[in-house]
């Protein structure tokens, strides 16, 4: 059998697998077939794209390049639009229903930054993100098999570990536009900040690729 038509079958052998699976998810979850489908898309998504958080922050460093880097800036700028929306709607202009927030609105303090770093430096060691690790699993690659298996050791120290450093924190959570008093300042700051970051990215971008 030749290669290509090894590939046909698989892929066809893997179309019907999917298909069954998501029959079986809708039996178990009313939604299962969805989120079944919203993987799969995030998925080849992903494998499609490279797109990496590590990666986006790496490759300028690296190989100079800062395509990621690019659309890491405007995934964030896609998904604040949509957080406020969700923020405002949830609190109003007023800030008045502050205790209404959505979302994980945590401490920030040394241990954020300490955390940010060992996750930084065991990514760029592992070679990927979350994201990219399991897209990088699905592709075949033996060392994200492995590095899945400390990701999830890490995770399962970390949770109590979490749990026993907010318990000991008495400081209230830091909510940028309540901080500041206002959506504006805060929107402002958050924008401001991600467009810097594109045109930073750029031209390094075009920089080193002039050599």
């Amino acid at each position: 059998m030749s290669k290509k038509n090894l590939q046909i079958g698989f892929g066809l052998f893997i179309l019907i697998a999917s298909i069954g699976i998501a029959f079986y998810a809708q039996k178990q979850n009313i939604n299962g077939a969805f989120i079944w489908l919203i993987g799969l898309a995030l998925g080849y998504v992903l494998q499609r794209s490279r797109f990496c958080f590590t990666a986006a922050i790496r490759d300028p460093f690296l190989t100079g390049g800062t395509a990621l880097t690019k659309a890491l800036v405007i995934a964030l700028a896609l998904s604040s639009v949509l957080y406020f929306a969700l923020q405002v709607k949830a609190v109003g202009w007023d800030l008045k229903g502050e205790g209404k927030l959505i979302g994980n609105i945590a401490n920030l303090g040394w241990h954020t930054v300490v955390g940010g770093f060992l996750f930084g430096l065991g990514a760029v060691i592992a070679g990927g993100c979350a994201s990219g690790t399991l897209m990088r699993m699905g592709e075949g690659f033996l060392q994200q098999w492995i590095t899945i298996i400390f990701f999830i050791a890490g995770s399962v120290i970390g949770g109590p570990v979490l749990n026993l450093f907010n318990a000991s924190k008495n400081e209230k959570p830091i909510h940028i536009p309540t901080a500041f008093g206002s959506w504006i300042p805060a929107l402002i700051l958050q924008f401001g900040l991600l467009f810097v970051i594109y045109i930073v990215a750029d031209v390094w971008g075009k920089k080193k690729a002039q050599g």
